[in-house]
């Protein structure tokens, strides 16, 4: 369904996703001034970050709020969820669903596969290498958002964290009935809140990116549900086979949301 309120001439889209995703996969270097540092806050995230890159495979789950804010100044949230299965280094397979379209990607350590069920149609990009390479090729060949890739990457430590000016340690607070760590950083575009399971497990149990210099501070919110970090995997899935009557694309068509879209596909 086409939603007037989308197009670009009535919308300002929300940068925070990209932001986030390009801080990350770009890499640059990272500092903070030592006296902006909570060292509590500190430990726990680089914790759930070494925890997170050191797992081999895993599977979680996700619900996705984004948020746009337009031209009348009105505030819409669009809900989606998503589902992951990753073996490292060379496979993942992630299911997203959204208003406005039921995706797949999957990565079979050589071609991404974006592959839209509702419409049977796909496109197929060669990236050759490790998953942080699919992910990269995904976000800048296509255009597409990946909301919450930061915590599917090898080493999430440096995009969380750069450009950051502050971190703070916020206390004990519960995700779904979960015990976490709160943690705050500041960056110069963007300011961002994770929620970390406390003990032996630090996954994250929520993340928040709020884009504080656009009109309205417009968030992306991901809560993560049913992590598995031994997951049984079936390698089937990590390899796509076009249906019957499937139509292959040159491009992928992507809207103001940097989701997929198929309306106007036959």
């Amino acid at each position: 369904m086409n939603l007037p309120v989308l197009r670009k001439s009535v919308i300002q889209r929300s940068v925070i996703v990209s932001a986030s995703v390009l801080c990350i996969l770009i890499s640059p270097t990272y500092t903070m001034a030592a006296n902006s540092i909570d060292l509590e806050a500190d430990k726990i995230l680089r914790s759930m970050t070494s925890y997170l890159g050191k797992l081999s495979k895993f599977s979680v789950d996700g619900d996705i709020d984004s948020e746009i804010i337009d031209t009348q100044g009105q505030k819409l949230q669009f809900s989606s969820t998503a589902s992951v299965v990753m073996t490292r280094p060379q496979n993942f397979y992630i299911h997203r669903r959204g208003p406005h379209a039921d995706v797949e990607f999957i990565f079979d350590g050589k071609t991404v596969t974006i592959h839209g069920k509702s419409k049977n149609a796909y496109v197929q990009v060669k990236a050759p290498g490790k998953n942080d390479n699919a992910f990269r090729t995904i976000q800048f060949e296509t255009g597409l958002d990946l909301p919450g890739v930061d915590m599917l990457l090898s080493d999430p430590y440096p995009g969380l964290v750069t450009y950051a000016s502050k971190l703070m340690y916020l206390g004990i607070a519960y995700v779904n009935g979960i015990e976490c760590h709160h943690l705050a950083l500041r960056a110069t575009h963007v300011d961002s809140q994770i929620w970390v399971q406390t003990g032996k497990t630090p996954l994250p149990m929520k993340h928040i990116i709020t884009s504080k210099w656009v009109t309205g501070a417009p968030q992306h919110v991901v809560r993560y549900r049913n992590w598995n970090t031994k997951p049984k995997v079936d390698s089937k899935q990590f390899k796509f086979v076009a249906a019957k009557g499937a139509k292959k694309l040159d491009s992928v068509p992507v809207n103001e949301l940097g989701e997929m879209i198929l309306e106007g596909i036959k």
